[in-house]
């Protein structure tokens, strides 16, 4: 097999300023797996073991959650992504950046994604599925997600802690982060954020969680719904009530999926079979991920037969983001 110059779309970075902020907030962990140490020299040293190109990086949850305020969480974001600007401008070959924005404060997040986009040159933005308990997909986001679909922007969702307790035994980041996920991908269909705004490319960590696997499952719901409320459409979102089983399958389908700790011979024929075409990207979840199961991923999902690991690994995220088609 040829080198696989892979484009990384879930990778992270803990700027020093971000790791600082948070341990004064007496948090040392993320999803239950403790702050691990981050560096770009170590990021790039394991991206040439396994054969990557580029990663685009990302904050990994909580994001701006334990901001005590909105201006709290702006400056910590513009922290955030100033840092990643500076390592993009730096190694422009080797590195893009999705920028952490400041949900649930709208505004904020409003005026963030202008500057990253516009000012920054960030590939996209990052939203968490849930902070603080607020999900995606809510109406309060509305103005925000008209925005990103003006934009046509990139949109890499990353799980949180559930607003819950954690089950003793089972770190959140083991089975949690999948819910996790899922709940935003089901409210982002359910709600009809996926159909209105369909110009925005929404990428969902971790294969999508269990969304390939349960998808008919939620779809039926989502469409048993719909035909109830049919005769009444207030009690719907606009556009979903009255919409057919295939149009709901479609939005799930439609979703963008990583294989950061997914590509294994039991998750990948799920999601291959499930994704639309091209939609499915090469991730790895460095540093969080440490680089032993980084390898174990890789090359199990590269062993898959029944892939075409050159649009997985390149090609399919080459056609979301122009510029590193070039490279």
């Amino acid at each position: 097999m040829a080198a696989p110059n892979r484009i990384d779309v879930h990778q992270h970075v803990l700027p020093p300023v971000y790791v600082d902020w948070l341990r004064k907030h007496h948090i040392d962990d993320a999803g239950g797996r403790a702050l691990p140490d981050w560096s770009a020299k170590a990021a790039l040293a394991l991206m040439d073991q396994i054969g990557t190109s580029t990663a685009i990086l990302s904050v990994s949850t909580p994001g701006t959650g334990p901001a005590t305020d909105a201006s709290e969480a702006a400056r910590v974001a513009r922290e955030v992504n100033d840092f990643s600007a500076e390592l993009v401008k730096d190694e422009p070959d080797r590195f893009g950046f999705f920028a952490t924005l400041t949900l649930p404060h709208l505004d904020e997040a409003l005026a963030e994604t202008a500057r990253a986009l516009d000012d920054l040159g960030a590939d996209g933005v990052t939203l968490l599925a849930n902070t603080n308990g607020d999900y995606l997909g809510q109406p309060e986001h509305e103005e925000l997600f008209a925005e990103l679909d003006r934009r046509s922007a990139v949109v890499f969702i990353h799980p949180a802690e559930l607003p819950g307790p954690a089950v003793d035994g089972i770190p959140p980041f083991a089975a949690d982060f999948l819910l996790d996920t899922t709940r935003a991908a089901f409210l982002l269909v359910r709600n009809g954020i996926r159909h209105r705004y369909p110009n925005i490319k929404f990428i969902l960590s971790h294969a999508g969680g269990f969304v390939p696997y349960a998808s008919h499952r939620m779809a039926l719901t989502i469409f048993g719904e719909s035909v109830q409320q049919s005769q009444d459409l207030m009690q719907m979102p606009g556009g979903v009530a009255g919409r057919s089983l295939d149009d709901v399958l479609a939005d799930f389908s439609g979703f963008y999926f990583d294989i950061a700790l997914s590509g294994s011979p039991a998750a990948l024929p799920s999601l291959l079979a499930f994704a639309d075409p091209g939609h499915v990207l090469f991730g790895s979840d460095f540093p969080f991920a440490p680089p032993v199961v980084v390898q174990y991923f890789t090359a199990t999902g590269d062993t898959y037969v029944d892939a075409d690991h050159s649009a997985i690994n390149r090609n399919n995220a080459a056609a979301l983001f122009p510029r590193l088609a070039k490279r």
